[in-house]
C-alpha cells in the first residue's frame, strides 16, 4: 500500500508540475496590452458647454463634458487599474478650437499639457498645418524650448527644400523629433506607431501649401513593411487622420484597413465619430473616440503568436463623473491668465467674461440651423458695420453664407444661460489672416445672380456627394428653396433676397441678369469656391470680381479693412465680428447684458428642402447640368428608336 500511495503522490506531482509549466508558457506566449486613445480634442481644454457651469474638482456637479483635466485623471485611472503596460495615444487635431490655441505658435499650450498627461505618441492632423508650414514649425520649436511634447509621428509630407517655408518644417521636425514612425518596447513587445494624413483631410488644408502629401494608402504599406520587415515589430498601430463614414465604400479607415495588411490597430480621427464598438476589418482593429476630449477610449488587446486579438473596449466619458486632475487645471488656469494678459485684455475683455445671454440652446446640424443663422447674420452685420457707404447702395452686403464646417460649436444654455467670450469664441474658432494673426478674415466680393445659385448648389449636390457635412451652408440676406430629386448642380428651384425684417424679393438668377451682388464670407470658405469648380468639371464654376466686375486674381484683394482710417489692411476677423454682433443686441429683461433675439430659436424658412418627381419640377428652368442629362437621354431615346427600326426592317426582310 505504501508503495501504491509513493506512486499516486509522485503522479500528483507531476500532473501539478505539468499543469503549472503549461499556464507559465501560456502566461508567456500571451501578452496583454491597453490602448488608451483620443483623437480631434481642439484645444478643448475646458469642460463646455458653457464654460460658466464647468466644476472640474466637484463630481456630478454639472452638466459639462470634456475637460483636459477630467482626460487626464481618466488616464491615471486606467494606468493604476491595469496591471498589462497602457499605451496613450492620440490621432491628431489636437489643436485649433478654443481661444488657448491663440497662442499655439507662442506658448505651444497643447503639445506640453499633452505630454504632461502622459501621451506617448500623437499624431498630426489637418488643423496642425492651419497656421501654414511656418507655423507649425513654429509651434514644433516653442513646444521643444518650453519642456517638449510626446512623440509625434508623421509619415506622408512630402518636403521640398527648394521652397524656404518647406526646408524650415522639415529642419523643426527634425530638431522636434518628429518622425515618421517610432518603435516602443512594452511588456515585452515592439510595437510600432506611425501616423498618417487621410485624403479628405488633405483636401480641407488648403493652408498646408506648399506642403504636399503622398498617398495614403500608398504610405501606410511602406510604414508596415519597414515595421514588420526591417524593424521585426510585433504589434503595428496606425494613428490615422482619415475618418469614418456611414458608407463604407467612402470610410477611409475602412478602406485603409482592407488594402493594407499588416496593421494591428488603426486609431482613427478626423470624422469625430462616437464609435462605441471597434470595427473589424481583415485582422484590423479600428477606433475613434468622438472629439473635444469628451470621450476616451480604452482598448484591451491581447497579442500572442504574431495575432492580435480583441479583448475588451469601453469609450469613458470624461464628464462630470470624473474629478478632473489639480495640476493640469493649475496649468490651464495659468495659460487662460496668459490669454487675458497677452490678447483679451488689450481689446477690454476676458476669458470668462460674460457678453450675452440666452434663453434656448444653439445648435448647428445638417439643416438650417439657428446658430448658422446667428453666424451668417454676423458676418453680413460685421462687414456693412465698417465698410458700407449709405451714398452707394452697391456697396451693401446682399449675401453672407458660413459653411458647417467652420462651426465647431455650440452655444448651450447651461444653468445660467450666460454666454462668455470663451463660449462664443468656440463656435467659431479657425484661422488665420493674411497678416499671419490668428482667426480667419473676413472677405467681399460681388458675383451675379446665377452664381450665387451655384454658391447654393454646394449644399444640395457637393454635400451629399462627398457625404460631408461640412459643405452645409448657412445663409444670411436670402433664402431658397430646393429638391433633391432634381439632377445634381441644378437642384436649387428659388431664390429671393432680404431678410426677415426688410422682406423679401425674387432673385432673377438667370444669365441675362448681369447685376452684381455683393457677397461676404470668410477666406476660408472662399478658397473652396475653386475647388468645388474643379470637383463639378466647372459646371458650378464661380468667379469673385470687385465691384465693377473684374475677376480677382487672389482673394486677399477681397479683405475688408475693419478700421480704413488707418494706414494699410486691418484684418475684420470673423470671431470678433461675432462677438461685436452679439454685444450689440437689446437688453430685454434690464439686468445689463445683451439677450439673444427670439428669431434665433428657431429655424427661420432660409433653407427649403421640397422633394417631387413632378416632371414639371424636376425640368423647370433648366440649368446646363440638366440640359446636359436631358440631351444625353435624348441621344440614348434616339439610338433605341433607330435600334427598334432597324431591328423591325430586319424582321420585314426575312418575312418577305
Amino acid at each position: 500500500m505504501k508503495g501504491k500511495g509513493k506512486m499516486l503522490k509522485t503522479r500528483y506531482v507531476i500532473v501539478v508540475w505539468a499543469v503549472v509549466f503549461f499556464a507559465a508558457n501560456v502566461l508567456a506566449a500571451e501578452k496583454s496590452i491597453t490602448i488608451v486613445h483620443t483623437n480631434d480634442m481642439h484645444s478643448h481644454f475646458q469642460g463646455f458647454s458653457p464654460e460658466i457651469d464647468y466644476q472640474p474638482f466637484k463630481v456630478n456637479a454639472d452638466e459639462t463634458v470634456g475637460g483636459w483635466s477630467r482626460v487626464a485623471a481618466v488616464i491615471q485611472k486606467i494606468k493604476r487599474e491595469k496591471s498589462n503596460p497602457v499605451l496613450v495615444v492620440d490621432a491628431g487635431d489636437y489643436t485649433m478650437g478654443s481661444f488657448f490655441h491663440m497662442l499655439n505658435r507662442e506658448e505651444a499650450f497643447e503639445l506640453r499639457l499633452l505630454k504632461d498627461m502622459g501621451y506617448d505618441v500623437v499624431a498630426l492632423g489637418n488643423h496642425e498645418f492651419d497656421l501654414k508650414p511656418t507655423g507649425l514649425a513654429a509651434t514644433l520649436r516653442t513646444a521643444k524650448a518650453r519642456g517638449g511634447a510626446p512623440q509625434i509621428v508623421f509619415a506622408n509630407a512630402v518636403f521640398d527644400r527648394q521652397k524656404p517655408q518647406l526646408a524650415d518644417l522639415e529642419d523643426a521636425f527634425s530638431e522636434a523629433g518628429v518622425k515618421s514612425h517610432t518603435i516602443l518596447e512594452r511588456g515585452g513587445l515592439k510595437i510600432g506607431v506611425f501616423g498618417i494624413l487621410g485624403k479628405d483631410a488633405i483636401e480641407v488644408s488648403p493652408f498646408a501649401k506648399p506642403l504636399k502629401f503622398r498617398d495614403p494608402i500608398q504610405t501606410a504599406q511602406e510604414m508596415v513593411n519597414i515595421l514588420r520587415d526591417r524593424e521585426k515589430a510585433d504589434l503595428v498601430i496606425c494613428l490615422s487622420h482619415s475618418g469614418l463614414r456611414d458608407n463604407p465604400k467612402k470610410s477611409e479607415d475602412q478602406i485603409l484597413a482592407a488594402e493594407v495588411r499588416g496593421i494591428d490597430v488603426i486609431v482613427s480621427g478626423h470624422t469625430h465619430t462616437n464609435l462605441e464598438k471597434p470595427i473589424l476589418v481583415n485582422d484590423t482593429i479600428i477606433v475613434q473616440a468622438g472629439s473635444y476630449g469628451r470621450f476616451v477610449g480604452v482598448l484591451d488587446i491581447i497579442q500572442e503568436a504574431g495575432r492580435t486579438t480583441l479583448k475588451d473596449y469601453t469609450l469613458v466619458p470624461a464628464n462630470s463623473s470624473v474629478a478632473g486632475d489639480p495640476k493640469i487645471q493649475k496649468t490651464i488656469d495659468a495659460f487662460k491668465q496668459q490669454l487675458n494678459a497677452r490678447l483679451l485684455n488689450p481689446k477690454n475683455l476676458s476669458y470668462d467674461q460674460i457678453v450675452a445671454e440666452t434663453a434656448w440652446d444653439l445648435k448647428i446640424d445638417a439643416t438650417e440651423s439657428p446658430l448658422g443663422n446667428l453666424l451668417a447674420d454676423s458676418i453680413r452685420w460685421s462687414v456693412n458695420r465698417v465698410s458700407f457707404d449709405p451714398n452707394d447702395p452697391t456697396s451693401a452686403v446682399v449675401v453672407a453664407v458660413e459653411s458647417n464646417g467652420v462651426i465647431r460649436d455650440w452655444l448651450l444654455r447651461g444653468k445660467t444661460g450666460m454666454i462668455t467670450v470663451g463660449d462664443l469664441f468656440r463656435t467659431i474658432p479657425l484661422g488665420i489672416g493674411v497678416d499671419d494673426t490668428m482667426g480667419y478674415p473676413l472677405i467681399s466680393f460681388y458675383l451675379y445672380g446665377y452664381e450665387l445659385k451655384r454658391a447654393l448648389e454646394i449644399l444640395t449636390s457637393v454635400r451629399p456627394l462627398k457625404s460631408n457635412d461640412d459643405y452645409y451652408l448657412q445663409v444670411s440676406g436670402l433664402r431658397f428653396t430646393y429638391n433633391p430629386r432634381r439632377v445634381y448642380f441644378d437642384r436649387v428651384t428659388a431664390i429671393e433676397i432680404g431678410g426677415e425684417e426688410e422682406g423679401y424679393r425674387p432673385l432673377d438668377y438667370s444669365r441675362s441678369n448681369r447685376q452684381l451682388y455683393r457677397v461676404a464670407a470668410n477666406i476660408y470658405n472662399a478658397t473652396f469656391l475653386k475647388i468645388v469648380g474643379r470637383f463639378t468639371y466647372s459646371l458650378l464654376e464661380i468667379a469673385p470680381k470687385d465691384k465693377n466686375g473684374k475677376p480677382l486674381e487672389n482673394l486677399s484683394e477681397a479683405l475688408v479693412d475693419a478700421d480704413p482710417s488707418v494706414p494699410g489692411i486691418q484684418e475684420l476677423k470673423e470671431w470678433e465680428g461675432v462677438l461685436r454682433y452679439v454685444q450689440s443686441f437689446p437688453d430685454v429683461n434690464g439686468n445689463g447684458i445683451p439677450d439673444l433675439p427670439e428669431k434665433y430659436s428657431g429655424k427661420l424658412g432660409r433653407i427649403v428642402e421640397r422633394p417631387s418627381c413632378n416632371p414639371v419640377h424636376l425640368f423647370a428652368r433648366p440649368a446646363t447640368p440638366t440640359v446636359i442629362v436631358l440631351a444625353a437621354a435624348g441621344v440614348v431615346l434616339l439610338l433605341i428608336v433607330a435600334a427598334v427600326m432597324v431591328r423591325k426592317g430586319r424582321r420585314r426582310k426575312a418575312e418577305n
